[in-house]
């Protein structure tokens, strides 16, 4: 248990006996009254998101988990498969709630994790990733307008708004959170 006002982003705790993690929290102390936490929570199993008012100093229940990396394998209708690269034993995690990760994953790379009773509940997505372009739409010669983008799609199906200069094989890094492109990866 952990009193609401030590509760910080990326900490995960119960909810309604459902695991949660903490994606905002807003500390407010009004002139009048006792101080409380907004929260902003995601549940881990279904991806709704949910939004509570604690007040400071009441008491929430917190979850261990734990963080390990596996290599993402393959995505089939229902699930996400993983393998643990300590053990080699493969996971698979339910794509309900966890849609909008699938525009990240790429086959063989190392992802993080989070294991809650030993069991996979969320992915967690680096900030910034590097993917290749496999469809970009020419630029128009002469179309020079300062900050002028065309709309190309990554080698996950991901469509992001890039600079004219981009082309078909080049790659970029994109921002996760926000689904923009951040500049041109030489590799």
């Amino acid at each position: 248990m952990i009193k609401a006002g030590t509760i910080s982003k990326g900490d995960f705790i119960l909810v309604k006996d459902e695991p949660h993690m903490v994606s905002e929290r807003e500390f407010v102390n009004p002139g009048k009254g006792s101080a409380f936490v907004r929260l902003k929570l995601k549940n881990l199993k279904t991806g709704q998101v949910l939004k509570q008012t604690i007040k400071s100093q009441e008491t929430v229940e917190d979850i261990e988990v734990v963080v390990r990396n596996f290599q993402y394998l393959y995505v089939d209708s229902e699930n996400y498969h993983f393998m643990d690269t300590e053990t080699y034993e493969q996971s698979a995690i339910p794509i309900e709630g966890l849609e909008e990760k699938k525009l990240f994953l790429k086959e063989g790379d190392i992802y993080q994790l989070v294991l809650w009773e030993n069991n996979p509940i969320d992915i967690l997505i680096p900030f910034k990733m590097t993917f290749k372009i496999v469809d970009a739409q020419n630029g128009v010669k002469g179309d020079t307008v300062t900050g002028a983008t065309k709309v190309a799609t990554i080698e996950t199906g991901l469509q992001v708004k890039v600079p004219l200069f981009i082309k078909t094989g080049d790659n970029i890094l994109v921002n996760t959170e926000t689904k923009e492109y951040v500049e041109r990866v030489n590799k």
